[in-house]
């Protein structure tokens, strides 16, 4: 009942304010009469006198003041910003349409229509509208809303701005289309010059609005009102009115763009754009001075500079008059392109998320070592331990998250590490640590115990493949299906071959340069690939981190090995590495991991992790597949000469292993093909990094 009686009374005393906001226009014009540009038809009901405009200080003096009580009226009634604002813009305009249509109407004594057109292209409506918009936004109650899709709507929004004057540059023959409201060629040439750099600049900063950028809400809010005074200046019509509204709506959502850019950057970038900017001088001096024969002056540096500002701000595009010939023609355009390109670059730098730095301090890698041993229970845990992984730590610093970032992708390492309660403090803290620095968040590998708290924090899971574990109480070589296993076990026993399980402390420096070569020689080409389920180095764990299991031929010679980490509570080893000799005997590799188990077996090791095979559940050979899933199992055999995904699958399941289903963890489907890139590129299977 309270608001809806403030309603009224808002109903009720607006007119007011706007009746008021018309009388001490009327009142004010004697006295304030030849101080400077006048707004035409201000005072509409006085055209035939001659004395319809306002002085436009006055004018906006007058429409700021009704403007800001109209927003106090508003916030009194409760109304949020962005509400606040449309209202007040639309209510404003459709005042001052209807006054001036009318007003028009009586006094030029012309037909309805003709009153009512005019009066929709009069500054006289826009610019209080404008005005009373942004007063609303910034004036109007403060309410909390769904920051992301708030972000998203607006980045589109800005977006579509953008696109709609780009198409009015490059398509400037439909002059009475949607798309020519944002051409305002009759202020100035430069503005015709600047229309589409300015529409490119709202398109790239268009992604960096839905990441919550404040340097891009700066960006964005400075351009669109550019637009707008452009649109004003051409007189009122659809492109004021798409530019208007982005203006509002981003002045009145202000508070969701809060992501502060990388202050590292700002001396980088100011030095980058020194450079750029001195760049564009040097050519357009020189280049001018070595074809000063062509200019009909004396060549001098204020003509060079001259004639170079103008060609940079776009001001010479059609010729410049003091050069004769095809410079004329060339230069102003390869001055403009360049210094758009260099604007361009400088955009996108400030724009960009933060740059990732790895940081491993001695103290964060000691307290690693020490949560994974303590409570490292997942097989992924300990390969968090590899060289290329930072760590963000929960607040008490008993759990932490390994993580690593790709093309602005934060991609995570497996489930956080630590105490069990401090592990969802870990992950909750580390998705704002990321998204304030504009990094999107993946998660490779997570298990399926922990997608329930994902889910909690927003984010999605997609099925990604399976971890083949093998219980190494239940493990056997008895049995008719695993014969072929058992007959490769014999074979390499019968022919004197031996495996050695030793701790990295207990290799010398002779054996430890036969693994290496060993480990370079099977690599080849390849890149060393792995991130969250391999080591990236042989000797960088130590003892209680990681085993080798070294096979030895009948005369002492070191064949091929296996690497395992050490997964101390989750009483496990996970295999992260196998290379051999390319001549080893067939079952080499099945034989040493039959080995493995049984030391594994003999020491309390409960389960030994094989490898992960992707999106094992489409390549099984009997799993009931849908007509789609067909399809996405046979585009998976295609790949397999690159990514090994079928053969890695039939050699797990050799051993009847369990299976454990892990998947990758995103927090928007338009991110997915992001996210794949990143983590093919974290894995080492694209070539960048």
């Amino acid at each position: 009942m309270r608001r809806t009686l403030k309603t009224i009374g808002v109903v009720a005393v607006a007119p007011a304010v706007l009746l008021g906001a018309s009388g001490w226009l009327y009142l004010a014009r004697p006295v304030t009469t030849g101080l400077g540009p006048k707004v035409n038809d201000a005072l509409p009901l006085d055209e035939l006198s001659g004395h319809s405009g306002a002085s436009v200080p006055v004018f906006l003096g007058v429409w700021a003041l009704a403007a800001i009580l109209l927003a106090l009226l508003a916030r009194w009634a409760g109304a949020e910003r962005l509400t606040a604002g449309l209202l007040l813009a639309t209510g404003v305009c459709g005042w001052q349409y209807a006054v001036n249509g009318i007003s028009i109407l009586t006094v030029r004594q012309i037909s309805a229509h003709q009153a009512f057109h005019a009066a929709a292209a009069e500054r006289a409506v826009v610019i209080p509208a404008v005005l009373a918009g942004v007063a609303g936004a910034l004036l109007g109650r403060r309410r909390g809303t769904g920051r992301g899709a708030t972000r998203v709507a607006l980045a589109w929004l800005t977006a579509a701005v953008g696109l709609l004057a780009v198409l009015d540059g490059i398509l400037p023959e439909h002059r009475r289309s949607l798309v020519t409201a944002l051409d305002a060629e009759h202020v100035h040439g430069l503005t015709k010059a600047l229309v589409v750099p300015l529409a490119i600049a709202l398109l790239v900063t268009a992604r960096s609005l839905a990441r919550g950028s404040s340097r891009a809400w700066r960006i964005a809010v400075a351009v669109l009102a550019l637009l707008l005074v452009l649109n004003i200046e051409r007189r009122f019509d659809d492109g004021a009115i798409v530019a208007g509204i982005a203006v509002v709506a981003l002045l009145a959502r202000r508070v969701d763009f809060d992501r502060r850019g990388d202050p590292s950057t700002r001396w980088r970038i100011g030095w980058h754009a020194f450079v750029l900017g001195a760049t564009v001088v040097v050519y357009g001096v020189v280049t001018l001075w070595i074809n000063r024969i062509m200019a009909d002056q004396p060549y001098t540096l204020p003509f060079a500079l001259r004639v170079t500002a103008r060609a940079a701000a776009g001001l010479s595009l059609r010729g410049v008059d003091s050069l004769n010939g095809p410079i004329a023609e060339w230069f102003p355009l390869s001055v403009f392109l360049l210094t758009l390109g260099s604007v361009g670059l400088v955009l996108v730098e400030w724009l960009a998320p933060w740059r990732y730095r790895l940081q491993r301090r001695a103290a964060e890698l000691d307290r690693v070592r020490a949560l994974v041993r303590a409570w490292g229970s997942d097989t992924l845990a300990p390969f968090a331990l590899r060289a290329d992984k930072s760590y963000f730590f929960a607040p008490d610093e008993s759990a932490f998250v390994a993580y690593r970032v790709i093309g602005g992708v934060a991609i995570v390492s497996g489930d956080p590490v630590g105490r069990e309660n401090a592990r969802a403090e870990a992950i909750g803290a580390f998705l704002p640590f990321a998204r304030e620095r504009g990094w999107r968040v993946a998660v490779l590998g997570a298990s399926e115990e922990y997608l329930g708290l994902y889910r909690s924090l927003g984010l999605r899971a997609l099925y990604h493949g399976d971890e083949a574990v093998v219980d190494t109480r239940a493990f056997s070589l008895d049995g008719r299906p695993i014969r072929k296993v058992r007959q490769s076990v014999h074979r390499l026993e019968r022919a004197g071959f031996a495996a050695r399980v030793l701790a990295p402390s207990e290799i010398d420096a002779g054996l430890a340069a036969e693994l290496e070569t060993i480990a370079t020689a099977w690599r080849g080409d390849a890149p060393e690939r792995g991130f969250v389920m391999a080591l990236d180095e042989l000797f960088g764990a130590g003892d209680g981190e990681a085993v080798f299991v070294v096979g030895f031929d009948a005369d002492g010679r070191v064949r091929g090995f296996l690497h395992f980490a050490v997964c101390p509570a989750g009483a496990a080893l996970s295999l992260s590495s196998m290379p051999r000799l390319r001549d080893v005997p067939n079952g080499f590799v099945e034989w040493l991991i039959c080995e493995s188990i049984a030391w594994a077996r003999d020491h309390d090791f409960a389960n030994v992790s094989l490898n992960f095979s992707p999106f094992a559940a489409l390549l099984s050979p009997d799993a009931e597949l849908s007509a789609g899933q067909r399809l996405q199992a046979a585009t998976l055999r295609a790949l397999k000469g690159r990514f090994q995904l079928d053969n890695l699958l039939l050699f797990n399941r050799k051993f009847f292993p369990s299976w454990q289903r892990r998947f990758v963890v995103y927090e928007n489907r338009r991110d997915l093909l992001r996210v794949g890139v990143a983590a093919l590129a974290a894995e080492a299977y694209l070539p960048f990094q």
